[in-house]
Parts: C-alpha cells; structure tokens; sequence
C-alpha cells in the first residue's frame, strides 16, 4: 500500500506549479541539487571534518582525487571528504572568505555557533530588534540564544534605514562582543564600511553579517559582500536568493588550521574557533546529503548566468515596489534596494497582515503576514506583509509579470476591504475564484524548474 505522504507531495508539487511564491525567503532548488539531495549520502555519519590542505584555491579535478587525512570519528569517509572539500572550496571562491564551514543544519544553527565559538554566557551582542526588521535569533527573548547572552537592540529610522547614529552609541556604551547586521524584514543595503568603523573603537570586537535573506545577491555581485569591508564573520541560509538545500553556512576571515587543538581565542583564529563551536560544541553529525546539494548549489552560483539572475531579482523587486505603490499600497522604506518589500496593508487598506495574506492564499499567491517597525505586538496580526522576488525570477518572471501582479494585489485588498472578515471572503468566492484561474494560467507558462 503506498505511503500517504506521497500523496501529499505530489498534491505540493501542484500546489507550488500552479501557485506564485512570493516569500522571499523561499526559492526553487535545480534538478541536480534536488538530485544530490536525495542521495545514500544520507546513510553516512561523519562527524569531524575533512583535511582543509590546500583549501581554498584547488582545482576542482584535484580535489574530487586527493585522499588526504581527515579529522573524522567514523571510517570510510573517502567520498565524504572530497564532497565536503568541494563544498567548502566553492563557497570560499564565491564569497572571497579565508574559511567556510558548509555544516550547520540552519541559519539559526549558523549563528548560535558563531556566538558560542565567540561568547561566553552574558556577553553582550548588538543586533537588530525584531520589530524593526531582525531575526528571530538575533535576540528575541523566546530563543535559548537571548537566555545565554545580554543583547542590545538598535533600530531603524524613519526612511526604514538602519540608525546607524544609535547603533555608534550603544556599540561605544555597551563595548559588546558582537556587533551583528541581519536581517529578515529589511530593504536597504547597509553601510558595512561605517559599521567596521565603528567595530573597529571597541577592542575585540567579533563584526558578524548575517546575510541570509541577499546572500544570493552577494554571490552574484547585485549586493556588497560585507567580508569585503572588514567583518571577519558572515552566515547564511544556502536557500532563499541563493538557490540551494535548506542548511546554513559560516564563512570567515582568519587563519585556517585543524580544529583538534583549541587555538587562543582571537579574531585571527576565527576560523578554527567556528569549526569547533559547529562540531562538537553546537551540533552532532553533519547531513552529507544536504552538502552535497550545498556543493551544487554552489557550483551553480558561480557560473555566469547567476549572476544575471541576481541582476533580475533586484530589477524586479523594484518594478514591482513601483508598481504596488502605483496600486495605493504604502511600502515601508517606501521601496526596496533588495529582493524584499514590506507592505502597510493595515495603512494602505485598514485590513491586517494575517487577512490579507490568507485571501491571496485563496487565489495562489502565498506571502507572509509581518510586523512593521510601528507594531507594538500582535506578531498573528501584524500591518504589514513580506513578499519578494526571488522565486519567481527562478520561474523567469519579469517586469511585464511584476505590473500583473501587483493588480492582483491590488483586487484581493479591495475584496478583504469589502469583505472586512475572512468569514465574509465566502460571499466573494466567486472573484476570488476567478483571479485563482488568472493566476493558475499564468503560473503554468512558467514551469518550477525541478518538477
């Protein structure tokens, strides 16, 4: 008897072809990366790491041959090291890093390591505050992270940019040990520059990007890469605009040896200090099936045509921003510099996130409900919804598809304005049902490139 679960796969593969991705944190993997993913790879344990010998900079031919000696606690890890080797070396080349480590199972599993491997129990870290467009674990006081460590939060002003005169302050007052840019909800592309600035008047101070929402854009040079201005720390999701497997990734500058032997706690020996922090300190055995398709993905990323691609998110965000602000919808930031746009449905309409995201779920077109730097709580009523690009410039969507889709938004705001409850949505089905039909025809001349 066949499992259900595969019947319920193939009811989400019809949903994501006949439907628009407008989270921008989601994207569509390739055929080969979902190919490598489900691989026997998934059979092997290998905790430990591979030789980082002549990493970065081999040539690839060599790397996929060289049995070197590696720093593993099982046998028969031969394939496994060179697969991780080549993972390791591309990120290196596509982020210009001394070091990544392609492990962590997440973003969040990313940067708890990166603060254990720095940190010790209530040191400070400046970040971003959620409601002003941060992360969850970038101090939010449900997370373990925010029960460990002490941290301080800085905002945004008034043009939705970082306030980077409140961000001096408190980095000068508090003399943390991290000072962290990241973001989930942002708009603008921060001024790494004048954030080193700042890092560099505080004597050890560890400059940690968090760039999992544009690390994407960063690889196809739409976006600064912030190692490239003196942070010695950036972690990432290996999805979103980067187009991989869900998983996390660290990349660093420093020196690059062994992790066996605990090495003094500097800024130099970052690097080792993060190896150590993912295995043992933070996670167990690493998901080689998922660096495989990382080591894909990534091979993707640096070929020439990514590079358009990050060229076409971020033109299409803006002509999408564009267009929405045509439709009456207010935009915090009043626009995007990115792949994200923040909306103020409850300013632009008088109806709220979790509504409005709900009656496009109706029609095919899946966002999320958000909270805007003004909320004062109500994170499952928030005024405002996240949407972006990267998903459906995969699919080949452009300017001419960005207009389309801002009417649609524009019609299911005004039926939620009608309707005023998602109760009252069942007396506008019949609308509703049609622009599921525009969607649907639309959706299907753009095929999900790995179904």
């Amino acid at each position: 008897m066949k499992d259900p679960v595969f019947d319920l796969i193939e009811q989400e593969k019809i949903r994501q072809s006949e439907g628009l991705e407008l989270i921008p944190s989601e994207n569509y993997v390739s055929k080969d990366v979902l190919s490598a993913m489900g691989t026997i790879l998934t059979n092997k344990y290998s905790e430990g790491y591979p030789s980082f010998e002549g990493i970065p900079g081999w040539d690839e031919a060599k790397i996929a041959q060289e049995i070197l000696p590696n720093y593993r606690y099982y046998g028969g890890q031969t394939n496994i090291d060179r697969i991780e080797r080549l993972a390791i070396d591309r990120a290196c080349r596509l982020f210009n890093a001394d070091h990544a480590n392609v492990q962590p199972h997440s973003g969040a599993n990313a940067n708890e390591a990166v603060y254990y491997a720095w940190c010790e129990p209530g040191d400070k870290i400046l970040a971003m505050s959620l409601p002003a467009g941060g992360h969850l674990t970038h101090g939010s006081p449900v997370t373990r992270s925010a029960k460990i460590y002490h941290f301080i939060d800085y905002g945004v002003d008034e043009n939705g940019d970082i306030d980077y005169d409140e961000l001096e302050k408190k980095a000068l007052k508090e003399q943390p040990k991290i000072i962290l840019i990241g973001y989930s909800a942002f708009m603008k592309i921060p001024d790494f520059e004048r954030v080193a600035k700042i890092g560099a008047k505080i004597p050890n101070c560890l400059l940690m990007a968090d760039m999992a929402h544009v690390a994407g854009l960063i690889a196809g040079k739409a976006h600064p890469n912030p190692l490239d201005y003196g942070f010695h720390v950036m972690t990432t999701t290996t999805h979103k605009t980067l187009r991989g497997p869900r998983g996390g990734l660290i990349l660093s500058r420093g020196n690059v040896a062994s992790p066996l032997k605990k090495p003094e706690k500097t800024l130099e020996n970052i690097p080792i200090l993060i190896d150590r922090a993912v295995f043992p300190g933070t996670q167990g055995g690493p998901l080689e099936h998922i660096i495989a398709g990382k080591a894909v993905s990534f091979g993707e990323a640096l070929k020439p045509e990514f590079k358009t691609y990050a060229k076409n998110i971020v033109e299409n965000a803006k002509t999408l921003a564009k267009a929405l602000k045509q439709k009456g919808l207010i935009l915090q930031g009043d626009g995007t510099e990115n792949h994200l746009i923040l909306v103020n449905i409850k300013a632009s309409f008088n109806i709220d996130g979790k509504f409005y995201e709900r009656a496009l779920d109706e029609i095919g077109l899946t966002l999320n409900a958000n909270a805007l730097p003004s909320d004062k709580g109500g994170a499952f009523r928030p005024s405002g919804v996240r949407l972006g690009t990267p998903a459906i410039t995969t699919r080949g969507f452009g300017q001419k598809e960005m207009q389309i889709i801002a009417d649609w938004m524009k019609e299911v705001a005004l039926i939620c304005q009608k309707a005023e409850s998602e109760e009252n949505l069942k007396d506008y089905s019949e609308s509703l049902a049609k622009l599921r039909n525009e969607v649907r025809d639309l959706a299907l001349k753009f095929p999900v490139p790995s179904i």
